[in-house]
């Protein structure tokens, strides 16, 4: 068993430079959601390349989704999930440049290395930042039959199994009556109003969310001309959540709050929901594991860190239906940046970062082919899943 997670390091370790320049590549020419053309290319070249095998492009309907495949063909199936789509403005600055790099490095690992039972994938999985193109696969059928699923996300520490909040968007438009704002001010109803007065009752109703609540919003039109009493105003809100249940409450006080503002103003109020990402449910038999083959390469995780404050990620509607981990790992000095920051994106193509990618490599990839080849391990992954499905059912119902 040593000899064969030193075999797996020595692929990875051999693949630093080509993984390091796929991870430079796709940083230095950052895609949007479902725009990740580019990345999605590299990722497959260098498969079909360092692994030898051929690659699916196009998964699922999604044009810049991948699919690879290593393995016997039957038995067990782990996947292990690559990312690599940007943010707006701020490029990488989430690290899936290094997410792509380290799955393509644990995949071309356990491809050459090979022996073991079962089947082993990676997934290039487009449009995470809001676009959920995991579920979009999930949908289409692309995850049928996996046993397991797994990735990494860089952060400012090490962190086994850190939650990441049920969220969705829900846009407010309002309508109202355009007037002269100076010559008949009263004759207008202002949708802008209502809209700044929906931001104002949600604040009041803070006190009463639950702990974990996040309800941050934008005003996307604030009217058509100062002189005109605004007759259309829109906004934008992101809602989260710690569960899927308690994020519809969350909702209720939101709507609630937008149709008293309406009412108030005289106007009308439009509530337009675009589905999230439900919570993250953390396999802890595959965590711990994750984990020691983190000790082993001489890192130190935490299992948590209730010190950080949570996020969202379609990773969560998989963990729902395949025992699954989102370990997270650090490429910087603990409190130096976070996610979404612009400090955070140099720190995804430092060589700091490439070590981390390299750490996370050789874990997930230990991870997966103990999965594989013990059956006892992925025996107690599966129970415990199935005793979260069922305490998330009771909770859903």
């Amino acid at each position: 068993m040593a000899a064969a997670r030193g075999a797996i390091d020595r692929v990875v370790d051999a693949q630093r430079g080509e993984l390091a320049q796929l991870a430079r590549s796709i940083h230095e020419h950052p895609e949007l959601c479902f725009e990740e053309h580019r990345a999605a290319a590299w990722l497959a070249d260098y498969l079909e390349r360092a692994a030898g095998v051929a690659v699916e492009r196009g998964v699922g309907g999604l044009a810049t989704a991948v699919r690879a495949r290593a393995g016997s063909g039957s038995g067990p199936r782990v996947a292990i999930f690559a990312e690599y789509d940007a943010l707006p403005a701020i490029g990488h600055a989430c690290g899936h440049n290094l997410i792509a790099a380290s799955a393509a490095g644990a995949f071309v690992a356990l491809a050459k290395t090979g022996g073991f039972p079962g089947t082993v994938e990676l997934v290039g999985t487009p449009a995470e930042e809001g676009g959920g193109g995991k579920i979009r696969l999930l949908e289409a059928g692309v995850f049928d039959g996996l046993s397991a699923a797994m990735m990494f996300h860089p952060l400012d520490r090490d962190i086994l199994a850190h939650p990441t909040l049920a969220n969705m968007r829900l846009t407010l438009r309002y309508r109202g009556a355009p007037a002269h704002a100076a010559m008949a001010p009263g004759e207008g109803r202002s949708a802008l109003t209502a809209c700044l007065d929906t931001f104002r009752l949600i604040d009041s109703q803070r006190v009463h969310f639950a702990d974990g609540v996040r309800v941050h919003g934008i005003v996307t039109n604030g009217g058509q001309a100062v002189n005109i009493i605004p007759e259309f105003a829109e906004a934008e809100f992101s809602l989260r959540a710690r569960s899927s249940n308690e994020l519809q409450s969350v909702l209720a006080t939101v709507r609630r709050c937008a149709s008293g503002a309406a009412l108030a103003s005289g106007v009308e109020v439009e509530f337009v929901e675009k589905r999230g990402y439900r919570e993250m449910w953390n396999n802890m038999a595959m965590a711990q594991r994750f984990g020691a083959a983190l000790r082993e390469l001489g890192r130190s995780p935490r299992d948590a860190d209730p010190r950080v404050g949570a996020g969202s990620s379609d990773m969560g509607d998989i963990s729902q239906v395949v025992p699954s981990i989102h370990p997270w790992l650090a490429i910087c000095d603990e409190g130096e940046s976070l996610c979404h920051e612009h400090r955070f994106a140099a720190c995804a193509v430092s060589e700091r970062g490439f070590d981390t990618m390299v750490i996370a490599a050789k874990a997930l990839a230990r991870t997966a082919a103990d999965l594989l080849e013990q059956p006892e391990l992925l025996a107690e992954a599966t129970r415990e899943f199935s005793v979260q499905s069922a305490s998330g059912a009771s909770h859903e119902s």
